[in-house]
């Protein structure tokens, strides 16, 4: 049961409640005794050259957003609001954003979102894993006193509301709890850490990644997959983190390493993450190659799209330039400023060019007469006249030539230095371009 001090607050359609009462949000003690570390060191190597001068989590993602935004987002309309966010890799425009964006609460109110970078504090080497990135932390959340410790990856497109997983985590008296997605088998081999529960989803079992992952009990074509987010009672994370410390060979890692350990003689659950509407499998997204970087933007632009990030009683926070609207100019019959089934923001300019399907980030300049369809443009790109664009991805800063072809013939594409996914979408960024990196 719910400690009596916990308050439950109605709202309508808020989080996953796996069958409970779908209108219960659970935040009072529950979420204010809750320190919430956002994993966001990860490189993101799958994506090749558009993680080259960031992470992963910095990397831009529907529109306006950033990717490290959904799980802060997440924690803030949780009602967590003591957040911690590990860097690591190419952290330089993950920080800005962080700086820019989530620096303005305030600590003499209890809340605030603090950037912890790998400082060595505890050993001579940065994060070695999941687990010891962590570690290297203890002290840090030592000095918060959270009564629970949610440890969430930072890479991951998603709405949660954490204050559900919380309590259910308290109800059941767990140690630990996994977040988790129920997924087919065949999506989940070799991709996915899965679990093996009992009639009450404690895990009985966990494998990293394996090629023919155990089946749920009675559905066997389904399996239990981790979305990389975890629920420590404080004191228990300690001593496990501690232990694993000490282990020489150990690789530092939750999937690896801790939950193996813990799942036999340990209360470790299973928080299947399901849609608290229809109680099916919630929309999870993980964008970690070019395909499914372009699919997921792609979804965005659909009329009903199953990610709503226009809903008013879950928004997704990040920082924003004050730019401009959007602005589509001319209207002659052979150059027109249009878009069609597309998504555009604030400062871009549709120059008589047509846009369909097609999803442009803020500042984003396309001159006469081009066409660009299904494609996805990162901040302050610039088309010149001329150019037709398909199924493409458009690094930030970008200068495409006036007449440039991009996405209509895959040999050309590779030809000119751009990568060309199995599925077709073409990557193109300022490198490629003969033009100066850096910025991201």
């Amino acid at each position: 049961m719910v400690d009596k001090n916990e308050t439950a607050v109605t709202k309508e359609g808020a989080g996953n409640n796996n069958g409970a009462e779908q209108s219960s949000r659970y935040i009072s003690r529950l979420t204010k005794d809750t320190f919430a570390l956002v994993l966001a060191g990860g490189r993101g190597s799958r994506l090749y050259e558009l993680t080259n001068w960031r992470a992963k989590p910095a990397l831009y993602f529907g529109g306006k957003f950033r990717i490290v935004d959904f799980p802060l987002s997440n924690c803030i309309n949780s009602g967590i609001r003591r957040v911690g966010v590990l860097t690591q890799y190419k952290a330089h425009s993950l920080v800005r954003h962080l700086v820019r964006g989530w620096s303005h609460f305030k600590k003499e109110l209890g809340e605030f979102v603090e950037i912890l970078p790998a400082s060595q504090r505890f050993s001579e080497d940065w994060y070695q894993g999941t687990a010891d990135a962590v570690y290297q932390n203890l002290d840090i959340i030592r000095s918060e006193m959270p009564k629970y410790v949610l440890i969430l990856s930072g890479d991951h497109i998603y709405r949660m509301d954490y204050g559900n997983m919380l309590a259910e985590h308290v109800q059941k008296g767990a140690d630990m709890t996994v977040s988790c997605l129920e997924v087919p088998i065949e999506e989940a081999a070799g991709a996915f850490g899965v679990m093996s529960v009992d009639e009450n989803n404690r895990i009985v079992g966990f494998e990293e990644k394996p090629a023919n992952p155990t089946p749920i009990p009675g559905q066997e074509n389904l399996t239990l997959a981790s979305m990389g987010n975890y629920i420590f009672n404080t004191e228990f994370l300690f001593d496990q983190l501690l232990r694993d410390a000490a282990t020489p060979d150990s690789s530092r890692d939750f999937g690896n390493d801790i939950i193996p350990a813990i799942i036999r003689n340990n209360n470790v659950f299973a928080y299947p993450f399901r849609d608290p509407e229809t109680n099916e499998r919630a929309y999870w997204r993980d964008v970690g190659t070019l395909d499914s970087f372009w699919e997921a933007n792609m979804e965005l632009v659909s009329p009903s799209p199953e990610l709503n990030l226009y809903d008013p009683q879950w928004p997704i926070w990040t920082y924003q330039e004050q730019l401009p609207p959007a602005k589509f100019v001319f209207d002659q019959d052979d150059r027109r400023g249009m878009a069609v089934d597309s998504t555009v923001s604030g400062g871009c300019i549709i120059s008589g060019a047509v846009l369909r399907k097609s999803l442009l980030f803020s500042n984003v300049r396309v001159h006469s007469y081009s066409e660009i369809e299904q494609s996805v443009l990162l901040p302050q790109v610039v088309v010149g006249r001329n150019c037709k664009i398909r199924k493409a991805i458009i690094d930030r800063g970008c200068e495409i030539p006036e007449g440039s072809v991009i996405g209509f013939d895959p040999e050309q594409d590779k030809a000119n230095g751009f990568r060309v996914t199995n599925k077709g979408v073409v990557l193109v960024t300022r490198g490629m371009l003969g033009q100066p990196e850096g910025y991201a």
